[in-house]
């Protein structure tokens, strides 16, 4: 017995008053739609409907089936739209948040690539280092560094941020020896202002974890704005490695204490539960977990 399908005849003659109804709508035989019915109370043991010449009516074990019967019809015809969705070519407008340094350095060079596979697909673009709120503010996918607070959002795990401590060379010339993060407390430090690193750095060392105090006659929180400063030979700096390893190769900035490592940042990339996984939601959430998920940048 195909008991969706009866299940579904029982459903419409419900709603449409009578089988030959139900099975009219459902392109059926009428013969074929009461015996599909007939298969069905069998199978529960019950009387489902009482029927007449003139009229039918639902049983009071009919009715407490009806109501179930219906959810589960509707919640299979939902299924089975995701599903086709899953199939279907990705469009629309996608609105993206991220922090503004993995932003502008990390994300938005891989975006041409993403926007290149899918041609139907628009995307806007947020950089702010502000914690947005996704429902709200009607983003998409939130890009989020850091420790994630319970926010009943669904996240897809990223390859943390690397940090890096460096400093220009005109600076190291005329500033004390640094050797140990120790050192770093006789330092002019360029504070980030937006996390905790404005007010401590720490490393992971030979003998396990330091954190040291740091201090600054410049703090802000653009990354960029704290790499001029760096560069320009104002203090010593820790940022992502995206954006210091340009002047780092080209010698603008020196990488400072090798034996310590910063621990990295976590990075999430966040959406909302209730949200249905579109096939735009699903691409972009593919693009981000294949392009940074890998190891450490």
């Amino acid at each position: 017995m195909d008991k969706l399908g009866c299940m579904l005849v029982f459903v419409k003659a419900v709603e449409t008053g009578s089988i030959s109804a139900a099975a009219e709508e459902l392109d059926l035989s009428s013969q074929l739609a009461g015996k599909q019915l007939r298969a069905l109370e069998q199978g529960l043991g019950i009387k489902l409907l009482t029927r007449t010449t003139r009229k039918q009516s639902l049983t009071d074990g009919g009715r407490i089936f009806y109501d179930h019967a219906k959810n589960i019809l509707a919640e299979m015809a939902a299924a089975e739209a995701l599903i086709a969705e899953t199939r279907a070519t990705p469009r629309g407008r996608l609105r993206i948040s991220a922090p503004i340094t993995f932003g502008s350095h990390a994300l938005a060079p891989e975006l041409p690539n993403y926007l290149k596979r899918h041609p139907e697909i628009s995307l806007d673009l947020s950089l702010t280092n502000r914690t947005v709120d996704l429902v709200e503010e009607g983003f998409d996918v939130v890009f989020r560094t850091g420790d994630l607070p319970d926010s009943g959002l669904l996240a897809r795990r990223l390859a943390p941020l690397r940090l890096v401590v460096c400093a220009a060379p005109a600076y190291l010339r005329s500033a004390e020896k640094l050797v140990q993060p120790e050192d770093l407390q006789r330092h002019e430090c360029l504070i980030f202002s937006h996390t905790s690193l404005r007010t401590q750095w720490s490393f992971e060392g030979p003998q396990g974890r330091v954190t040291v105090p740091v201090a600054g006659r410049f703090s802000t929180d653009s990354g960029e704005a704290l790499r001029a400063a760096a560069v320009a030979g104002m203090g010593v700096l820790l940022q992502p490695h995206e954006l210091v390893a340009e002047e780092i190769s080209a010698g603008r900035l020196v990488r400072l204490l090798p034996e310590y490592e910063p621990p990295a940042r976590p990075l999430h990339a966040l959406y909302a539960p209730d949200r249905r996984m579109t096939p735009k939601l699903r691409s972009f959430l593919d693009f981000a977990v294949q392009k940074f998920a890998g190891e450490q940048r």
